[in-house]
């Protein structure tokens, strides 16, 4: 049975300011929560229905959980139709941000990217084409936001997210910077290279008028058809999918 101490704590994770202070953030699903249990991250507490522990198969004893019902699932979910299971997972403390192995490969940049769906798709699509690392503006949707978790269908669990000044970030890492732009180089003409930075920017606004300065080299999706724009999810995949295709050619 769930205490209203739980309940209180569980819903409040969906605001960032709570996900902050307690540093924890909520899982929901168990494909998803399962990805989370067989990940670096560590899973604080478990709420499961019986039947949904059944389909869990045996948990670790590490795992501490609590039988729960439909009912008080559907109290703490941030779904319209709980799936049964929810996890409230630690957030990770970054210790020193990983500039070497950043330097050596290509990852993606987003600034000021503000739908949590189009951020969870990103993320998704990121773990697929083996991209490591995105790198968001400070302005960014939280990756911890429940939304995007439940869009990344658990990639969240092994793609590295850092939040940081872009500007700063760029003139440090010192990379080439490929923005996403309606204007420049065809992505079909552009050679990307072993190790860069793919800027993607905000769904209304595109790249901010403070990173533009700082793109070596505009890319531009051509366009066939009449549509005025992509969504910024389908241009990353896009220039995942192009990324890729340069790398099994060479």
């Amino acid at each position: 049975m769930l205490s209203k101490a739980q309940i209180s704590l569980t819903t409040s994770l969906q605001h960032k300011k709570y996900r902050k202070q307690h540093s924890l953030f909520i899982v929901e699903g168990i494909k998803s929560v399962m990805e989370f249990i067989h990940s670096s991250y560590t899973v604080n507490s478990l709420y499961a229905t019986a039947d949904a522990l059944t389909k869990m198969g045996n948990l670790s004893q590490k795992i501490k959980y609590t039988e729960v019902t439909a009912a008080e699932i559907q109290k703490i979910s941030c779904l319209n139709s709980p799936q049964g299971v929810l996890a409230l997972v630690e957030i990770p403390q970054e210790e020193s941000f990983p500039w070497n192995t950043i330097r050596q490969q290509h990852s993606l940049v987003l600034d000021d990217v503000q739908d949590p769906g189009n951020l969870g798709t990103i993320i998704r699509t990121a773990e697929w084409f083996g991209i490591e690392h995105i790198i968001c503006s400070v302005g960014t949707v939280d990756a911890y936001n429940p939304k995007v978790v439940q869009a990344t269908m658990g990639s969240l669990s092994r793609i590295q997210i850092h939040y940081t000044d872009l500007s700063t970030f760029i003139e440090k890492v010192n990379l080439p910077t490929y923005g996403a732009l309606l204007s420049g180089s065809s992505i079909y003409e552009t050679s990307f290279g072993q190790a860069g930075l793919i800027v993607m920017g905000n769904e209304g606004n595109g790249i901010g008028t403070e990173i533009l300065p700082k793109i070596q080299h505009p890319v531009t999706i051509p366009r066939i058809g009449q549509a005025e724009s992509l969504n910024v999810a389908v241009a990353t995949t896009v220039f995942c999918s192009e990324l890729a295709r340069q790398k099994l050619i060479k």
